[in-house]
């Protein structure tokens, strides 16, 4: 390897707007984040799957519609 071309590796402190904060290594010193592990909703288990407008009803009953059509060379 090439002395002096790389970037120092060194610790560095990650910080989230919920207030968690933890010690890693990274070129840089200080990392900021919006959103974490720690209080993203996949993560803690509180993400919730909306049903915006009966998307999931529109969307059976357009099923519904084509599942009963035959499928011939214009259809594809």
């Amino acid at each position: 390897m090439k002395k002096k071309i790389h970037p120092k590796y060194e610790s560095s402190t990650v910080s989230c707007a919920c207030g968690y904060n933890f010690v890693t290594r990274s070129t840089k010193n200080t990392i900021k984040l919006e959103i974490c592990s720690n209080c993203h909703p996949f993560f803690t288990g509180k993400q919730k799957f909306l049903d915006v407008d009966g998307m999931v009803e529109k969307f059976k009953k357009r099923l519904v519609k084509t599942s009963n059509k035959k499928i011939t060379k214009k259809n594809l």
